[in-house]
């Protein structure tokens, strides 16, 4: 009698499920770098505009100081847009649970964050400005000033993120049961320094 075993599995993960399965904590880390330090810039340009009284178009942040066409250039702006989504997208599937769902609210807000830099920029591409407004203008800059309106846009961005996070590297039974990638790792260092 002969017997059948299945033969040994020869694929391997594309390019995301690598990411996200051995690379995945060493990815978050390098993602949340970016998002804080773009983070620091705006809390620098809101301390140049609130806490030292300097007029909008002379708060730029600390590269703006240094660069000034970094922070009047729409293409800097969306392409950090750009990074956020590609980033949020591409680290989701890492994430399970609770983390997820946090995860996914994250990049929920960040597409449509994304869609209000796209229409800045291609407004500043086209020179044709929406609303009839002499600059580029985005669709709840009709309500709210640009400066407060990003400042707002990165905190519901950031909130859910590491909302995300605090559940990934800390979750559940079922959760852990169900991660795959190397966070899983650190959550169980995390868990045998604990219990010592």
């Amino acid at each position: 009698m002969t017997t059948h075993t299945a033969p040994p599995r020869t694929d391997s993960p594309g390019p995301i499920g690598r990411l996200n399965i051995g690379s995945h904590r060493a990815a978050l880390n390098i993602f949340m770098i970016v998002v804080l330090a773009h983070w620091a810039e705006h809390l620098v340009q809101a301390y140049q505009i609130w806490g030292l009284g300097w007029s909008v178009p002379k708060s730029k942040g600390l590269l703006g100081l240094q660069f000034p066409w970094l922070v009047t250039s729409e293409w800097m702006h969306y392409g950090y847009a750009l990074i956020m989504i590609i980033g949020l997208f591409l680290l989701r599937p890492g994430f399970v649970g609770r983390g997820r769902t946090w995860w996914t609210v994250a990049l929920a807000i960040q597409f449509w964050h994304h869609i209000e830099h796209l229409l800045l920029l291609l407004q500043a591409q086209t020179g044709h400005f929406l609303f009839g407004k002499a600059v580029p203008t985005s669709v709840l800059q009709l309500v709210f000033p640009r400066v407060e309106l990003h400042l707002f846009y990165n905190t519901v961005v950031f909130i859910p993120m590491v909302i995300g996070m605090y559940y990934h590297l800390r979750p559940s039974r079922e959760e852990l049961a169900g991660m795959t990638c190397s966070c899983r790792h650190a959550v169980h260092r995390h868990e045998a320094a604990a219990a010592v």
